[in-house]
């Protein structure tokens, strides 16, 4: 036996709807369909610009290429100072359009080796005919000259000898020379202006 709801004993003929429902329906209606309209003009519009301005990439197995490091996190050294793109990295498959496997160094090897096709640039090695001396020249260190002059520019640390009981602090110099070294307050030119500045630097750094 099937149980019946109690709209199902009305008859439709004898129901009438209010003009207010049936206008409030009508406009929900109109809203739905425009706002239908509306999405579909919008993918078209992506479609169409991104169909004019897309290139495929033509990679093939076996091709040189450079992996973008915007995404590294584990690249050791400073993060502004890091290469943008790390390689050169070996095509090893190709899954579609978009994506790419690579052959991964053992710098990366805890990274996965399928990338979009988006974070790679081909690698384009240097033309032996127009820049002959590029692979061959050595790498050339300037040297630092010392101009001679100790003169302290920061303090950087306080230690307390435990002998004699004597505050040394850790000095740094202009001179890039120079290496740091520690001296009591009463060797320091100008020691209060410079003390002055390591306590108000380590209480800001407490605060924090």
């Amino acid at each position: 036996m099937v149980s019946k709801l109690p709209q199902d004993a009305l008859r439709k003929d004898l129901v009438e709807r209010h003009p207010k429902v049936a206008s409030f329906k009508g406009m929900l209606e109109k809203s739905r369909k425009h706002a239908m309209r509306c999405m579909q003009d919008s993918f078209s519009y992506a479609k169409d610009k991104r169909d004019k301005s897309h290139t495929t990439p033509d990679f093939k197995v076996g091709d040189f290429v450079l992996v973008s490091t915007t995404n590294f996190n584990n690249i050791k050294g400073c993060r502004k100072l890091k290469e943008c793109f790390a390689g050169t990295l070996v095509i090893k498959a190709l899954h579609g359009e978009n994506a790419i496997e690579v052959e991964l160094s053992e710098e990366l090897g805890n990274k996965h080796t399928t990338f979009p096709v988006s974070l790679i640039k081909p690698y384009k090695s240097n033309d032996a005919e127009k820049i002959p001396l590029r692979d061959k020249a050595p790498q050339v260190i300037p040297p630092i000259q010392s101009s001679g002059i100790k003169r302290i520019t920061k303090v950087l640390k306080e230690r307390k000898l435990r002998t004699n009981k004597v505050r040394e602090y850790l000095v740094r110099y202009s001179d890039p020379t120079c290496e740091d070294e520690c001296l009591a307050e009463k060797d320091i030119p100008e020691a209060t202006k410079f003390l002055r500045r390591l306590i108000h630097t380590r209480n800001n750094n407490i605060t924090k």
